[in-house]
């Protein structure tokens, strides 16, 4: 099966250059970039999730800036700005990690995996948790207006608020517990606020294209 999903995936992506016309088979290179970080992140001698910083941060850029520079060489221009902007959001994407490693605390200790909550204890890392999320968020947003997307902007900050209400109701009083529940109330705003980011993005480029 993974065999399947892994070339199935490298043609796809080869497909997809063909179809853009690509000079150079971007979206075939970074499918084969992601696969690597995919091996990379569990196999020696590298083995990504052996530390925390180095493992959620390669989790977030596979959750956000991999896939959109994807679909931004698809259907529209992979650009050094986008890149940037893409890597800096995929923070947000380690604190997502970060979520997901206060169930197996124990399991990863025992295995020798330095997770964040296994370096740092659960009071620390749950606020380099939150913090990372809504830092980055945050910067986003004032990104947005210093580029005149206030409409856009606003449109973010307003999904904000209500992930950091859920991080106070759920996560912060109990993220061993209530990781599940946090993640399913807080995370459909974070995923609205990247596609408000991206079409931010596409209008701010009409616009000076116009």
């Amino acid at each position: 099966q993974i065999y399947v999903l892994l070339f199935g995936g490298w043609a796809a992506a080869w497909t997809l250059d063909q179809w853009c016309e690509h000079e150079i088979p971007v979206v075939t290179a970074l499918t084969l970039f992601g696969s690597w970080i995919s091996y990379i992140y569990s196999a020696p001698p590298l083995k990504l999730k052996q530390e925390g910083w180095r493992g959620n941060y390669a989790l977030g850029a596979s959750y956000i800036a991999l896939p959109w520079w994807a679909g931004q060489a698809v259907f529209g221009e992979l650009s050094l700005d986008v890149m940037v902007l893409t890597v800096l959001y995929s923070i947000a994407g380690l604190g997502i990690a970060i979520v997901n490693d206060f169930k197996s605390i124990e399991g990863d200790r025992q295995c020798g995996l330095m997770s964040l909550p296994v370096a740092f204890g659960v009071e620390k890392a749950k606020w380099i948790c939150v913090g990372s999320i809504d830092a980055t968020q945050l910067a986003v947003a004032a990104y947005l207006r210093t580029i005149g997307e206030v409409g856009y902007s606003n449109t973010l900050l307003a999904l904000i608020f209500p992930q950091i209400f859920f991080q106070f109701k759920f996560f912060l009083p109990d993220p061993v517990k209530n990781d599940v529940k946090y993640q399913a109330s807080a995370q459909p705003f974070l995923v609205f606020g990247l596609l408000t980011t991206g079409l931010a993005w596409g209008h701010h480029i009409n616009a000076i294209g116009a």
